[in-house]
């Protein structure tokens, strides 16, 4: 399945941005694009990126995340599969970032 990356309207200054499908170096893009978007409301106060879907995932969909935790408060909501949660351990991202272990779970990660 090819990436998917859909933006939801935004609730209570929160946007959520839903993933799913395989986020490669030719995917990848369009998670950025939704983070920079994100970044660029005034009127978005956090960003939540939903990666449940996520069957596929190398260090550009990191980069993504990297770039979009610098520029917005950013919380990665899961369930993440044992792959995904394995190359953010590898990559030390667990510790740096906000990761829920769901999209219900996100309101506590403040």
């Amino acid at each position: 399945m090819r990436a998917q990356v859909q933006a939801m309207p935004d609730e209570n200054g929160t946007r959520i941005i839903l993933c799913a499908g395989e986020f490669d170096v030719a995917t990848s893009c369009l998670l950025d694009s939704a983070l920079a978007t994100a970044a660029a409301d005034p009127t978005v106060q956090r960003t939540v990126v939903d990666l449940s879907q996520v069957s596929f995932a190398d260090s550009t969909l990191l980069n993504a995340l990297v770039k979009g935790h610098r520029t917005q408060r950013l919380v990665v909501a899961g369930p993440l599969s044992p792959r995904l949660w394995r190359i953010l351990t590898l990559s030390g991202l667990d510790t740096a970032l906000r990761i829920a272990p769901d999209l219900r779970s996100t309101a506590d990660t403040e």
